[in-house]
This record gives structure tokens, sequence and C-alpha cells, in this order.
């Protein structure tokens, strides 16, 4: 399945608010507004890659967890 940039950057801003929210520390992580900023920064491959995703955890099973 194709997934377009807002997609992506919608599961990738979930993922990291879900990953920071009991482990946040402001003097290493982004804010979740620079995080954004940065993923509207990236190209639709750079998203993917971002994903961390494989032929195991596909970009589908992404989306669906975070999207």
């Amino acid at each position: 399945m194709t997934y377009t940039r807002e997609q992506l950057i919608h599961a990738l801003a979930a993922e990291y608010d879900y990953l920071c929210h009991d482990d946040f520390d402001p003097d290493v992580d982004m804010s979740p507004a620079e995080h954004l900023s940065y993923l509207q920064s990236l190209s639709l491959d750079d998203l993917i890659a971002e994903t961390t995703t494989d032929d195991i955890y596909t970009v589908d099973e992404f989306i669906h967890n975070y999207g």
C-alpha cells in the first residue's frame, strides 16, 4: 500500500509522542513541535526510513499502530 507524506508524518509524530510520553528529557529530546518541524523537512523516502520498518515489521503495520 502507498502512503502520503502527511500520513507518515502523522504516524511518526504519534510514535514520538508515545515513546517520549513517560521518558521525555528536555536536555536531549526534541519537543513535539521541533520533532514535527523536523519530520516536515524530510522527503518521502526519508520519512519511510524514519519508520525503521523492514520485511518483518512493515510500513503497513507501522501505520496501523501509529496512524
